[in-house]
């Protein structure tokens, strides 16, 4: 068949196999030519087939030496389907650490069910033991409660009031005008039952109940804070929401974890390309903008550089810098006041005829099809492969 970019409202519906495989190589040979960052053995990595959760999977394997166990639900190609990037990244990682010698297992199942954990509870009891890294990396626009089997959908909305803003439309690389119909408090409560920390606290309670958690064991979920003009939809909105609920688990977790010196933290990280950041409505025009500076400056890192930092410069000290709520803040450099201060002069004067002077555009495109293994040199060119873009 032939894989191509198929582009929908900033989603792509399609992948190709060999540039995801190519995607999971380059993160790879990054880790590999950095100092190792020894000090974990076994790793649990839920949500693991892409963006910060993958890349976290490839440091642990590959700059610790650490077994690692997968969780991720993704979807395999068929006659007529290409599959998920993830379902490509995933087979991609496991061939990888089999080439190294480095244990790895996956399992493709649904992260938020009962029957997941006990899978990955006996998978650790058969092949790993006891855990001391659980990395919670999930971004879901749905999930059933495992005791009532309610389903609950997550929305990307302001609370209070409609917000309009600009966004960048990736295909046609026009700046567009959205207008966002505040959520309400139904979808409010629901977007934290899916993007809060119930699940995670649920995760790290049945290793803990099943004895699988290991003595100083660290957990990490994954969050993000960002300047004023995504906060409507992010920081201040339903996915807001669901961030103060991560973070008030972390702390709860924290307390649960004592008796094994374990510690849980949320990380703040960076802006960056991934399949959800991309839909979320004035973000891909920020990310834009904020390429083109933090290039500029040096100062730009993708999901797998913000991983080895995470690693490198939090996880393995005895006590990693925090803010004042104990998060890890490896968007500093984002939000540094310079690089802050020049976003905010080029958000206000850039428009469709001066976004490509203005911003990353290409960059950011660029980023985004090689998300889903397209525009990468193992992709071009084959005879079987075609990178006619068509628009649905």
């Amino acid at each position: 068949m032939i894989a191509e970019p198929k582009i929908r409202n900033n989603t792509c519906l399609t992948s190709h196999p060999e540039g995801c495989s190519l995607n999971v190589r380059k993160q790879i040979e990054f880790v590999k030519a950095h100092k190792p960052v020894k000090g974990f053995g076994n790793a649990l990595i839920i949500g693991s087939s892409t963006g910060y959760g993958l890349a976290s999977r490839i440091t642990a394997a590959f700059g610790s030496g650490a077994n690692t166990l997968g969780i991720a639900f993704e979807k395999p190609g068929t006659a007529t389907s290409t599959g998920t990037a993830g379902w490509h990244h995933t087979e991609a990682f496991d061939r990888e650490a089999e080439t190294e010698g480095i244990y790895a297992r996956s399992i493709n199942a649904d992260a938020f069910s009962r029957k997941t954990k006990e899978m990955a509870g006996a998978a650790l009891k058969d092949r790993f033991g006891k855990v001391d890294l659980v990395i919670y990396s999930l971004a879901a626009p749905r999930r059933m409660d495992p005791d009532t089997g309610q389903v609950y959908a997550s929305v990307i909305k302001p609370i209070g009031g409609p917000v309009r803003t600009k966004t960048l439309d990736l295909l046609s690389a026009r700046i567009i005008e959205k207008s966002i119909e505040p959520a309400t408090k139904t979808e409010i409560r629901e977007t934290v039952k899916v993007m809060g920390g119930e699940d995670w606290l649920m995760w790290v309670e049945h290793l803990a109940d099943a004895g699988l958690l290991a003595e100083g064991v660290q957990t990490v979920a994954f969050s993000y804070i960002g300047p004023p003009v995504t906060h409507p939809f992010y920081r201040t909105g339903t996915l807001g929401k669901a961030k103060e609920h991560l973070e008030a688990t972390a702390r709860i977790l924290n307390q649960r974890l004592q008796p094994l010196r374990g510690r849980a933290f949320v990380s703040v990280n960076k802006a960056v390309v991934t399949r959800a950041s991309i839909v979320i409505p004035a973000v891909p025009l920020y990310i834009a903008i904020l390429y083109r500076i933090m290039k500029e400056r040096g100062l730009h890192e993708g999901c797998i550089e913000q991983a080895y930092r995470l690693f490198a410069d939090y996880l393995l000290r005895e006590a990693p810098a925090t803010d004042r709520e104990g998060r890890i803040r490896l968007d500093d450099r984002e939000m540094r006041a310079d690089v802050q201060r020049n976003v905010r002069k080029i958000w206000k004067r850039v428009d469709t005829g001066n976004v490509t002077r203005l911003a990353d555009v290409r960059g950011v495109q660029e980023e985004f099809y090689r998300f889903f293994g397209f525009r990468l040199p193992a992709a071009d060119h084959t005879d079987e492969m075609s990178e006619t873009v068509r628009r649905n």
